[in-house]
Order: structure tokens, then sequence, then C-alpha cells
């Protein structure tokens, strides 16, 4: 069993009370975290408030040395962390698990560490010289989700302290425990204060997200509650990055090869369990290759092993919790009712586990409650089409607009649909292959701001232009 405390000022914090996390494969306790108070994140707050004005000073190349200690640390402890991670989130130690996933944590600290925060040059001419400069905001708070834990907080946090932030986390009280172990690490090579932790219920992110003292607020979850911490943090106008939910749409167009495309939109739809706000969430197939694509879908499916995360092999896991998991089980219950036919797996009467299994459905329509929500999880509904036009529109038809791909050889086609999608990525023949260099975010309710790369990076700053 796991038990990790709260950090602040790089200090462990007493521990009042706690909670119990467990491990959706067995239902078996995984570890106990610190439920922490508004006192506690007073204190984290105040900790990361006293060491922004030492932090902020260092050079550019003093922080970049500090983010590469942070990426050193991770590595020598990356076993440990995909343990801790596999036993509160579910997901396997292999494949595109916790190993890939500390492992790409690592990779975008280093990645992060690399970028320059330049001064641009306006104007230098006869009439004077005008800089731009980025300066950092100050404290910054970093609330994150339980799917990808551990990636999702190294997102938040290094572009921040990269950039001269210090920074507040608040983990998913469903997977906080490889978070404050990894808070903990970055503890021992970080001067205290520069990040803290602090976990407990919905009341720390609400306080957070309306704190005077906290610059800006990076979340990564659900509409609704992005929506709620935009509304709270309207009173002191502080700067935001919301990454919200999903229901991005795949279309299938005419010359693409069901044989030669099935394994990548599988698992374009069902990485992470489908348990990732990128996932392909909804498949759109033309009339002439609508039989083909589901059944060469359904043999791929038949062969991707699902079980607990520690068991040799395996490539899925469970649905994290059971709220998620009763989400996902209506869903598809919803589809059946809408007329949809079950392909492989189904709904789920055993109300004991959090295994789903691998869901795919021949959806009857368009309006199909399981192509209109965003199901985050692994049912995938399949949408046949006969009017491209018709597709497109219906494809854009919803309040999210995260991700899309285009399944084509024809890269022209790929270009002139891609153009008329509305969302903030579009991929040719795969989906949700985020990159550490490519800037990433929603547009309509998916999201504000974007992260990654240099764009990512620089909105941890404020813009200020001197005149000389």
């Amino acid at each position: 069993m796991y038990s990790f405390g709260n950090v602040a000022g790089g200090q462990q914090l007493d521990i009042s009370s706690s909670f119990d996390v467990s491990n959706p494969s067995t239902g078996a306790l995984a570890g106990k975290a610190p439920a922490g108070s508004v006192a506690d994140l007073e204190t984290a707050i105040a900790a990361a408030e006293a060491a922004f004005p030492a932090w902020s000073a260092l050079s550019d190349a003093e922080r970049q040395q500090y983010c590469m200690k942070v990426a050193d640390k991770l590595e020598a402890h990356l076993e440990e962390l995909a343990q801790i991670l596999t036993t509160e989130q579910g997901k396997p130690m292999g494949g595109a698990g916790s190993m890939f996933e500390i492992g790409g944590a690592i990779a975008w600290t280093r990645y992060n560490a690399s970028l320059e925060v330049p001064v641009e040059v306006i104007q230098d001419d006869e009439n004077g010289r005008i800089e731009l400069h980025r300066k950092p905001i100050g404290v910054v708070g970093s609330i994150t989700p339980w799917n990808w834990p551990v990636m999702i907080a190294i997102w938040h946090i290094i572009p921040a302290i990269r950039t001269g932030n210090t920074v507040v986390n608040k983990p998913s009280p469903f997977t906080p425990l490889s978070t404050l172990r990894m808070i903990e690490l970055m503890n021992e090579v970080l001067p205290a204060g520069v990040v803290n932790s602090i976990t407990g219920d919905n009341e720390i992110g609400a306080v957070m997200s309306s704190h005077d003292k906290i610059g800006k607020i990076v979340f990564t979850g659900s509409t609704p509650t992005g929506q709620k911490i935009m509304g709270s943090a309207a009173n002191t106008l502080k700067r935001l990055t919301l990454e919200l939910g999903g229901n991005d749409a795949g279309i299938v167009l005419e010359d693409a090869d069901p044989q030669a495309i099935a394994a990548d939109i599988f698992w374009g739809a069902f990485v992470n369990n489908g348990q990732t706000c990128a996932c392909l969430k909804r498949l759109y197939v033309p009339d002439a290759l609508y039989d083909q694509v589901c059944d060469a879908l359904v043999e791929f499916a038949a062969n991707v092993k699902v079980g607990d995360g520690f068991a040799e092999g395996m490539e899925l896991g469970p649905v994290q919790n059971r709220m998620q998991f009763d989400k996902v089980n209506e869903l598809v219950r919803a589809s059946i009712e809408h007329g949809g036919k079950v392909l492989c797996g189904g709904p789920v009467d055993d109300a004991s586990t959090l295994f789903f299994p691998i869901t795919l459905i021949a959806a009857a329509s368009n309006d199909d409650p399981l192509v209109q929500q965003e199901q985050f999880g692994p049912a995938l509904p399949i949408i046949r089409y006969s009017d491209l036009d018709e597709v497109i529109r219906q494809a854009n038809d919803n309040p999210n607009g995260l991700g899309g791909s285009v399944w084509t050889n024809d890269k022209a086609r790929f270009a002139d649909v891609a153009n008329r999608m509305e969302c903030g990525s579009v991929w040719r023949n795969k989906h949700g292959a985020i990159q550490p260099n490519a800037p990433f975010g929603g547009v309509k309710c998916s999201g504000v701001g974007v992260e990654f790369g240099q764009e990512g990076l620089l909105a941890n700053t404020n813009i200020q232009v001197v005149y000389l």
C-alpha cells in the first residue's frame, strides 16, 4: 500500500485525515492520500508565493538546468512511478501504458527545458527600439485529471516553472498517488516552494480558481468543471489554460483501405481504454466501405488483451472508476435502445467489475446518444454516411472541437476536409498523435488556449513591451 503526503515549501505537511485510493483492477486498497484542507492549500500557496521572487530572478539557463535535473530524477525512478500509476489507474505496465506515460513525461520535460524564452525586437531604427519581453505570471494553480495523471501534471508544471512561475498542483482524488510521489521527487532537486502539492475534495479546486494569490489556472478535465473554473476565476481576471472534453470525429473517405487503417483507427479510439480527451470517439464511414471497416475493426479487437495491468501482455486495463464505468454502460445501452447494433462487446450487468469489454456499435443515426455525447471509455459508435458534405456538417454539429481525423490516401482531399473541420487538431490516417513541439488545444467548448510547443510555453507568461 502506498502513502504519500502533501508538500509545501519543500516540507511534508502534517496529515490530519486521509482518504482511500482503490486499485480499479482488483478493488483492493491501492493507498492512502492526505485529505488536504483549505488551510493546507493556503500554506501551499504561501510557499509558492515566497519562492517566486528568487525562482523568477534566476537566469533562463539556470531554470533550464533545473528542469533537466527534474527529468533525470524522474528517469531514475521510472519503474517505481509506473508501478504506482498502474496500481491506482489500472493501465498496463507495458505497451501504451504506465511505462509509456512516465517515459513520455520525461521526454516532455526535456523538450520544454530545451525551449528558449525570447526577447522579441519589434522595432530598432532611427525612431527608437521596442522590445517585447516575456515575464512570469506568479503562482500557477494546476488541477489535473485521473486518465493520464503524471503526463498531464508534467504538461502543466514544467512549462510553468521553466518560464519562472511557481506551482501548486491538485491531482485527481481518483489517482493522486503517482503525482504526489512525482512531486516529492521534484522537490529533491528544485528549490523549496517551486512545486507544491495539495490533495483534497472539490472545495480545494474551487478555492484555487478564485484565489487572489494564484495568477493562472491550468486545468485538464470535463467541460462543465472548466466552465465553473472560468466563472470563479472572473473576479481576479486569472490567466487560464483549459483543456476540456472532446468528442472527436474520424471521417473515412472512399479511397481508404479498411484492412490497412483498422489498427490505427482502433488505437486512435481505444488507447488508454478510450479514456483520453483526444481519442477518436465517433467514426463516420461511407456506404461502400462500411461493412468492410466494421469487419476489420471487429477482427482486430478480438485479439487485443484486456486485464490486470500487472499481468504480462495486457494491452488495456479497466475503466478507472465506477462513475465513468456507469456512464459508458448507460451510453451503450442508450445506443442499443436507439437502434444501434452491437458488433462486439456490449453493456455489462456485473456491478462488481470495472472491466468493460471493447465495444463496437453500428450506430443507427447521428443523433444516437453514444455519438452525441463523449463516452470517455472503450465503446466506439460507427456511423454510415453517403454524402461527404453532410457528414462534415454532422461532425461539426457538436459543442466540442478538440481533434479530428480523415482517413484517406489522397493528400489534397485530406487538406480540403481538414480545413472544413471545426477542431484544434486534425490528423491524416491516425488520431490523437500529439507531440511536444506542436501546439495542442480545442475550439468551442473543448477549451481555452493551447499547451505544448513554443506557444504553450509562452502561455505561462505575461507580455511586457519595453520602449528603449
